[in-house]
C-alpha cells in the first residue's frame, strides 16, 4: 500500500513539473530524463491505468526531452511504458508512435519492429494509426523487409479519413516506390474500401511519383532516368531521393528478369547490351547478386562468360516450407474467429442497431403483397 501511494505522489510531482511547457536548462533536462526513466521503470501498471491521459502527457514530455539530447536514451523506457499502458497487444496506445519515432532517429530499426508484429484491434485516437503505420512501414524500408512496409503504408492509403491528411500523401509516395522496387510494377487503382478523399486526391499530390512509375513499366532505362532527373530537386525535398535511386536500380534488375522468360543461355555481354549496363563485368555483378537474392535460378560460365536460366528449384513440399504454410493458416484462422467476435460485438452495440434502426426503411416492400387479395364481405 505503501508503495502505491509513493507511486501516485511520485506521478504527480512528475507531472506538474515535467510537463511544463517553461523553457528548461541541459541539467534540468538531464535530471528531468533520468526521473522519467526510473519512475516509468518502477511505476505500477495497474495504478497508471487509471490516469492514462496523464501518464501518456508525461512519457509524451519525456520524449520531447530525448530528441533534444539522445533519442537513443528514450528507447526502452518508452517500450516499457507502452507494455505497462496496453490493455493488451492489439492494443495501439498514443505512445506507439513516438517510440517508433525515437526508434527512427535512434536507428534501432529492429527495436522497433518488436511490437509491428502484432494485430491491431483497438485504437485510441485515428492519428495514433496513421503515424504508427507510416513510422512502422519507414523502420521495415531501415531493415529492407520491404514487403511489410508495404503492408503498413497500404494501411495508412486505405484507412478511413474524413479530409486528406500529410501522412497519407506522404505514405502513398513511399508505397509507389517501395512497389516499383520490391513488385517491379505500381497500380494506381486502390480498393473500393479506401476513402472518396483518398481516391480522387492523393494522385494530385504526387505527380512526379506517378510520371517515374508510368515510366518505369515501360522498361525504358533512359526514359527512366529523364523522369528522375527532371524532379531530382523535388524527391531530395520529399527525403525520398534514396528510394528513388534504388527504384531506378531496379529496373535493371526487372529487366534481367524479363530475359528470363525468353531466354535460356544468354552471354554476360548481351544482358549488359540489352539492359543497357555498361559493362559485361557490371551484368555479372547485378547477376550474382540477383542469384544470391533468389529473384533469378542461373549459373554464370567464367570461362566463356554465358549464363545459364534455370527454373526454381523449390519443390515446396519441405519442412521448413510445411511448417510456414501451417503458420501462415493457423494465423489467418485466428484472425478469422477475432473478427467473428468483433462483427458479434458491434451487431449487439446500442448505439449501433440504434443508428441502424434510424437508417432503416420505416416499411419494407417485401412486407405488401404484389397482387391485392379480394375478400368476400
Amino acid at each position: 500500500m505503501q508503495r502505491r501511494l509513493i507511486h501516485t505522489v511520485f506521478f504527480k510531482y512528475v507531472g506538474s513539473e515535467a510537463c511544463t511547457s517553461v523553457p528548461i536548462s541541459q541539467d534540468q533536462s538531464s535530471s528531468i530524463i533520468l526521473t522519467i526513466s526510473r519512475f516509468i521503470s518502477s511505476c505500477n501498471q495497474d495504478q497508471i491505468r487509471l490516469a492514462p491521459e496523464k501518464f501518456a502527457s508525461v512519457c509524451k514530455r519525456f520524449k520531447d526531452q530525448v530528441m533534444l539530447e539522445a533519442p537513443i536514451r528514450g528507447v526502452a523506457p518508452l517500450l516499457t511504458a507502452i507494455r505497462k499502458l496496453q490493455t493488451s497487444s492489439e492494443h495501439l496506445t498514443s505512445l506507439h508512435p513516438d517510440f517508433l519515432l525515437l526508434c527512427l532517429l535512434a536507428k534501432c530499426y529492429k527495436t522497433g519492429r518488436s511490437i509491428l508484429d502484432n494485430d491491431i484491434l483497438e485504437v485510441d485516437q485515428p492519428r495514433d494509426l496513421f503515424l504508427y503505420c507510416y513510422y512502422g512501414g519507414m523502420i521495415c524500408i531501415g531493415l529492407k523487409l520491404f514487403h511489410k512496409a508495404l503492408e503498413l503504408l497500404h494501411n495508412v492509403v486505405t484507412a478511413p479519413m474524413p479530409s486528406l491528411n500529410a501522412i497519407a500523401v506522404e505514405a502513398y509516395k513511399k508505397y509507389i516506390l517501395l512497389s516499383l522496387i520490391y513488385n517491379g510494377q505500381f497500380s494506381s487503382s486502390l480498393p473500393k474500401y479506401t476513402s472518396s478523399v483518398a481516391q480522387r486526391n492523393l494522385k494530385n499530390f504526387c505527380q512526379p511519383y506517378i510520371e517515374l512509375a508510368n515510366s518505369y513499366g515501360t522498361g525504358n532505362v533512359d526514359e527512366l532516368d529523364t523522369v528522375f532527373q527532371t524532379n531530382r530537386e523535388k524527391f531530395e525535398s520529399d527525403n525520398n531521393l534514396g528510394l528513388v535511386k534504388q527504384a531506378v536500380s531496379s529496373l535493371y534488375k526487372r529487366n534481367i528478369q524479363r530475359l528470363t522468360q525468353t531466354y535460356l543461355t544468354l552471354s554476360l555481354q548481351d544482358i549488359a547490351n540489352t539492359v543497357k549496363l555498361n559493362s559485361p563485368k557490371e551484368a555479372e555483378m547485378h547477376v550474382l547478386q540477383m542469384i544470391q537474392d533468389g529473384e533469378i535460378f542461373a549459373t554464370i560460365n567464367q570461362k566463356d562468360g554465358m549464363v545459364r536460366f534455370l527454373e526454381d528449384s523449390e519443390q515446396y513440399k519441405s519442412c521448413k516450407m510445411i511448417e510456414n504454410i501451417d503458420s501462415s493458416i493457423q494465423r489467418i484462422m485466428t484472425l478469422a474467429k477475432k473478427l467473428t467476435a468483433m462483427d458479434e460485438n458491434i451487431s449487439s452495440d446500442p448505439l449501433y442497431l440504434a443508428k441502424a434502426g434510424r437508417e432503416r426503411q420505416r416499411f419494407d416492400y417485401d412486407d405488401f403483397d404484389s397482387v391485392p387479395q379480394k375478400f368476400n364481405i
